[in-house]
């Protein structure tokens, strides 16, 4: 796992950690059951604090790229149709949310290409 911090890149560390390890899990240069140091080892190898590396894997861990087992480790989770049925049961969530606050179709449709445009700009 190869990862690089830029301080002046103007996006917060621990979002750059976020940001690389989960495009190095989507990608395969993290294959699914690797490993991943333990944060104070990663921490202490890019010269960050704790807490930043902490932060990142928690971010990660919700978003489904990698999971804890306690004692064990933090791997990189299984993507693929996991995640989808996690993206396909949120997607319910939001229709029936949408559907309970008065919104149409279109209306909902929009609010959900808005904020994957801002998301994904990020």
């Amino acid at each position: 796992m190869t990862l690089k911090i830029h301080i002046d890149d103007g996006a917060a560390p621990y979002e750059q950690v976020r940001a690389q390890i989960a495009e190095q899990a989507r990608s395969g240069a993290l294959p699914v059951g690797y490993r991943l140091p333990t944060v104070r080892g990663l921490a202490e190898s890019l010269g960050l604090a704790a807490n930043t590396v902490a932060k990142a894997y928690r971010a990660l861990e919700t978003d489904g790229v990698i999971e804890t087992r306690g004692r064990n480790g933090t791997f990189v989770a299984a993507s693929g149709p996991a995640a989808h049925r996690e993206a396909a049961g949120a997607a319910d969530a939001y229709a029936e949310r949408a559907l309970r606050l008065g919104l149409t179709e279109e209306e909902a449709t929009a609010a959900v290409r808005e904020a994957l445009r801002a998301a994904y700009r990020a």
